[in-house]
């Protein structure tokens, strides 16, 4: 089976964002399928290609996926004008590929949404099998955080996802609420499949050397963030939790927010302001690079802003990096992950807009270091049990080859 994968935001695991889609890719491969990947240039991902682009593009083999990766660079510190036009430019070059390229499913993963386009055509004009996968709700997730407002995108955007759904042979959700979204917009529930993002315990349970940044002693307590510093993110949150830990004088637990993106200026300027040097910022590293820090790493926070579209509709790579590292969780907002830290006590899920109970939690971390260890390895077997991404990843390429039947 030839599958044609369209993920804007594809890298590989020398880049520094999510792998699930390289990691997908290696799997069909394993099981005898052909894959060519098309993607863009995503700031922080590394798709493996050196070439220079020739007229907008390059194209070649990297671990054995077949890559075209269009001369289209984003970042998440784009604004959103930007980011539309990209995601635009994009799918228009995906919809030439649909209908040049050979295949016998078409696969497409979202963020963005316009990642449906070419698998809306190839279904209805080609005739192909189309699978498509929602990592995230849209229209829901950003008019619910207000970024977008325009009555017209929104509907636009509706319609879009409507079509997406409805062309698509199977649908893949990374999340209870996802699954449920979906359903909700009318496809028959035989048609989606719950497949959350996995845990790569090949990266980050091996033996990998620890390594802390130099403002932080071996000594402190080190909770971290690992991810985008954007709206979604609410790293406010971390911020405030610091400035309580500051004034109850605790210097000796250090909270660590390690990526790029769009607020990550803003919220340096304010812990220099508020002489927050309890909060140490560290520039985007590698998966092992990240997997070294985390094996010298305390806690890992898990934060959103506190929205519930994100409660049960969003699932995001850090927690399953933080449990497959056996690190206890701090997540600060409500929903499917919080209720399973509870169940399986392998964190805290302290309440949203409550700097005091994130301080709380930390203070209790720091506390008791034993029952900190204990929470990790539980969170360890968790990750084992129900998140090791080869099992996961052999229910997704299950899902997909079952398109062509």
């Amino acid at each position: 089976m030839k599958v044609l994968y369209f993920h804007q935001h594809f890298s590989t695991p020398k880049g520094s964002v999510g792998i699930r889609s390289y990691e997908m890719a290696r799997r069909l491969l394993s099981r005898g399928h052909h894959v060519t990947m098309v993607c863009g240039s995503y700031g922080g991902g590394e798709t493996g290609l050196i070439m220079p682009f020739a007229r907008g593009r390059r194209r070649g083999l990297v671990d054995g996926i077949e890559i075209i990766e269009f001369d289209l660079a984003y970042s998440n510190s784009d604004g959103l004008f930007r980011r539309a036009l990209t995601f635009l430019k994009f799918a228009a070059h995906s919809i030439r590929l649909a209908f040049t390229e050979r295949y016998d499913v078409l696969f497409a993963t979202t963020t963005p949404l316009t990642a449906g386009i070419p698998g809306i055509f190839a279904r209805w004009l080609r005739g192909k099998p189309f699978v498509f996968e929602v990592r995230d709700l849209w229209p829901e997730l950003p008019r619910a955080m207000g970024v977008i407002k325009n009555p017209v995108v929104l509907w636009a955007m509706g319609v879009l996802e409507w079509a997406s759904y409805r062309s698509a042979h199977r649908v893949i959700g990374l999340s209870p609420g996802i699954v449920e979204g979906i359903a909700h917009r009318g496809v028959p529930r035989e048609r989606i499949a719950l497949v959350p993002n996995g845990c790569d315990l090949g990266i980050f349970s091996n033996t990998v050397e620890p390594w802390r940044p130099a403002q932080v002693r071996a000594t402190d307590l080190l909770a971290v963030f690992a991810g985008t510093h954007g709206m979604a993110n609410g790293l406010e949150a971390v911020l405030d939790a610091a400035a309580e830990l500051k004034r109850r004088g605790r210097d000796d637990i250090k909270l660590l927010l390690i990526g790029s993106g769009k607020l990550k200026p803003g919220l340096q300027a304010r812990a220099q302001r508020e002489g927050l040097n309890n909060v140490v910022f560290h520039d985007p590293v590698n998966k092992v690079r990240l997997a070294g820090l985390m094996a010298a790493t305390d806690v890992g926070m898990q934060c959103l802003a506190n929205v519930p579209a994100f409660y049960y509709g969003t699932s995001p790579n850090k927690f399953f990096d933080y449990i497959a590292a056996g690190l206890p969780v701090l997540n600060n907002y409500p929903g499917w992950l919080a209720e399973m830290i509870t169940q399986h006590q392998c964190g805290f899920a302290v309440p949203p807009d409550n700097p005091n109970a994130f301080a709380d939690a930390l203070e209790q971390a720091a506390s008791d270091r034993p029952a900190l260890k204990a929470m990790g390895k539980r969170g360890l077997v968790l990750a084992q049990k129900e998140f090791d991404r080869t099992l996961l990843s052999d229910r997704w390429v299950d899902w997909v080859e079952g398109a062509q039947r």
